[in-house]
Order: structure tokens, then sequence, then C-alpha cells
């Protein structure tokens, strides 16, 4: 399976809200970050929580924010950053490669 993301491409992450067990932080949602990584793909978590084994796998990434970008009012450095593991399915490609 071919990622749909490269390392440095900026993205969005889906503001969404469906119920269930979902693995993308809520604080993260509708936020833009630039993919540090690609890590391979795994089998949807959203799924296996509630049992369903035999679903396609997923590309997983991990994608660099701005600390202040996820939360306006943080007080720390500018250049303070936070990387999380999200799955292709909750990112949209945000403008051109910089």
């Amino acid at each position: 399976m071919k990622s749909q993301f490269g390392e440095g491409d900026p993205v969005l992450v889906r503001l969404a809200f469906p119920p269930g067990h979902i693995r993308t932080p809520f604080y993260a949602r509708g936020k833009p970050g630039v993919v540090e990584s690609y890590v391979g793909n795994f089998a949807n978590p959203e799924e296996l929580a509630f049992g369903q084994k035999n679903g396609a796998k997923l590309s997983l990434y991990r994608v660099r924010f701005r600390q202040l970008d996820l939360w306006p009012d943080y007080e720390g450095p500018e250049q303070d950053s936070a990387v999380l593991d999200i799955y292709e399915h909750w990112l949209e490609p945000q403008g051109a490669k910089s």
C-alpha cells in the first residue's frame, strides 16, 4: 500500500467527532501539522476496538504540531512542538510543500 503523504508534507487533521473509540486526540482535530515520517500500515484501531479484525490496513504517520497551534494559550517557547501518531484517514493535504 502506497502512502499518500511524504516527509515534510503539510497536513490538516480532520475536524470530525464520530462516536466510538477514536485514536485521534480531540485537541489535534482541525489543527495543522507537518508529516515527520511514515510509520507503516496497521489495522485500524477504531475497528479493532469493536472486534472488527478483517478491515484494510491504514497508513500511520508521525505528525509534528506547533504547541501554539494545539493550545493557543501555550506560554512556552514558540518553537516547542509535539509529535503525534495519526492515521491517514484523519489527515487532509494542506497547501503546497514548502
